[in-house]
């Protein structure tokens, strides 16, 4: 049966998030969040069947995404013979799918890792508490901001939305966003679930005053395998220390309830993969991308 693919839409948002649930792994990529605040950027557009959930990518060029769903009670060779209609290839594909696809389809796929993919996973009670001397730089920023700064915590809702949109304009001019195409579309995807925030589920966001100003903000997701999914975090560099300082205090003020938090991935950039491992990830979510052979 040919995939029908169409537009990402707020009705169905519960609906996938029971899919999502099914899911053997849930990778950052899946939530639905994450697929509403990009979708645009992407192209991204879905198709549903009875026991799955397909996704498309149009840009930066025309690829499947994984699909979610029950993984298990799926019939690998008759789905993959629709999705390869489709395309001949697969990216953003959870490692628990990749071996289940693996096993089905043998030597007609190749499939092959991509680290830059991977979701990083961190012990929560570890970031909050920043012990030892691993930690040790990150508690002395932490303690900088929060010694020099008479600053409050708060929990963001839908009446701080415009204080924390006007942070993220101020953000993005610090950091010249117009010259920069990511940059420029993560702000687009933030200012989505910001503005339609109270139409998602499942949101969470908290951030730093001072002076009755967001000097710092965090925007995140309660996944179904209660992880939970930092999205975006956004500080202003004038506060020293304000980004330790955002991480370590959503997560003492939200974090009840969750073992894991998922910080996403780092798309190859050093800089971030760097910044990711500084703070020791207990684990991470593997991902890869599946390629048809040519047959014939």
């Amino acid at each position: 049966m040919a995939l029908h693919f169409e537009p990402i839409d707020l009705k169905r948002q519960e609906a996938y998030r029971k899919m999502l649930a099914r899911c053997e792994q849930i990778a950052s990529d899946y939530s639905y969040i994450n697929l509403w605040g990009w979708g645009p950027e992407y192209g991204l557009t879905w198709a549903w069947q009875a026991d799955l959930v397909w996704l498309h990518q149009k840009h930066p060029a025309p690829v499947l995404w994984a699909p979610v769903g029950d993984w298990q009670a799926v019939d690998w060779q008759v789905a993959m013979a629709a999705a390869r209609a489709t395309s001949d290839r697969m990216i953003r594909i959870p490692q628990a799918l990749a071996r289940r696809l693996g096993d089905a389809l043998g030597d007609a796929v190749r499939i092959e890792e991509t680290r830059e993919h991977w979701d990083y996973l961190y012990d929560v009670a570890d970031l909050v508490a920043l012990k030892g001397n691993r930690y040790h730089k990150k508690k002395n920023l932490l303690n900088q901001f929060v010694n020099n700064n008479a600053y409050h915590y708060a929990g963001l809702d839908s009446a701080m939305i415009d204080q924390a949109m006007g942070m993220q304009e101020d953000w993005c001019t610090w950091r010249d966003c117009e010259d920069n195409d990511t940059l420029a579309a993560e702000n687009n995807a933030i200012a989505r679930v910001l503005n339609d925030w109270r139409s998602l589920t499942d949101l969470e966001g908290g951030a730093l005053v001072v002076d009755e100003i967001i000097v710092a903000y965090t925007i995140a997701e309660s996944l179904p395998d209660s992880s939970l999914l930092i999205h975006f975090e956004k500080a202003c560099p004038d506060y020293k220390g304000s980004y330790q300082a955002i991480n370590q205090q959503f997560l003492a003020h939200a974090g009840q309830g969750h073992t894991l938090v998922n910080r996403e991935q780092d798309l190859g950039d050093e800089g971030l993969r760097k910044a990711k491992e500084s703070y020791h990830p207990l684990d991470y979510v593997r991902k890869y991308e599946l390629v048809w052979r040519a047959t014939g």
